[in-house]
């Protein structure tokens, strides 16, 4: 069973026209941005092969076979997704679908959308088409311009705008993509068992973060103890 977030995007439908309409490119210049947490890779990526592939088929999907070739960029500490990016190819559909997730921790200016950029091209403005508790998503069709250039590209950055008005860069690294979506699907069960045995490394960092605060904690409290003694020894006594 593949998680939730990934389910959700492999099953999600869009209206083309009205996203393709916003699809296109500005010809301001992009805007200056502050780079987000630095994202360690999900299960079955490594910084030189960022991308992986998953294909399901089941009654969600209508029984037809959809293809999602996926990135995810995790918090180091935490394993919360700080950027996903996914190309959705669905059995018997000839358009393909670009879709990005961005966390709402980072308290998102929801009409300001955001813009991509593939390395020094022009970038493109979207907007969100949902959003969850905890994520937004963009949805659009991916041209056969956009495709070739995330085949050639190096890096994808997502910027996006928080209610401090500062833009932050989400990076997405494109060295993987050609090969990903040319090869075939990983093996459901191997990389769900990959992501859990992730997730559980995650829950023991906190863990052991956690842990570690109390100790400083402690040892802080232990520390100005005997110097409120010392001062309650040097005080005169009190006059009768």
């Amino acid at each position: 069973m593949l998680g939730a977030g990934v389910v959700a995007l492999a099953i999600a439908t869009v209206a083309p026209v009205t996203l393709a309409q916003q699809a296109q490119p500005k010809s301001t210049a992009a805007p200056k941005t502050s780079a987000a947490p630095a994202a360690t890779p999900a299960p079955g990526q490594s910084p030189d092969d960022a991308w992986v592939k998953l294909c399901m088929k089941n009654e969600q999907s209508g029984n037809k076979q959809i293809c999602l070739i996926n990135h995810e960029g995790l918090e180091p500490n935490t394993g919360m997704v700080l950027i996903a990016a996914a190309v959705r190819k669905a059995e018997g559909e000839d358009k393909q679908q670009l879709l990005i997730r961005v966390p709402t921790a980072y308290a998102l200016v929801i009409p300001a959308g955001v813009q991509i950029r593939i390395d020094e091209e022009q970038p493109i403005q979207l907007q969100y088409s949902l959003c969850f508790p905890t994520s937004c998503q963009v949805q659009m069709e991916l041209t056969d311009e956009l495709y070739n250039k995330m085949r050639a590209g190096k890096q994808m950055v997502v910027a996006a705008m928080n209610i401090q008005q500062k833009t932050m860069g989400f990076p997405v690294p494109l060295t993987g993509f050609s090969k990903a979506y040319d090869g075939p699907p990983v093996d459901n069960a191997k990389y769900e068992e990959q992501r859990r045995q992730l997730m559980e490394m995650f829950r023991k960092r906190q863990a052991e973060l956690a842990a570690k605060a109390k100790q400083g904690q402690a040892a802080a409290g232990a520390a100005a103890a005997p110097g409120n003694a010392t001062a309650q020894q040097k005080a005169p006594p009190a006059t009768p």
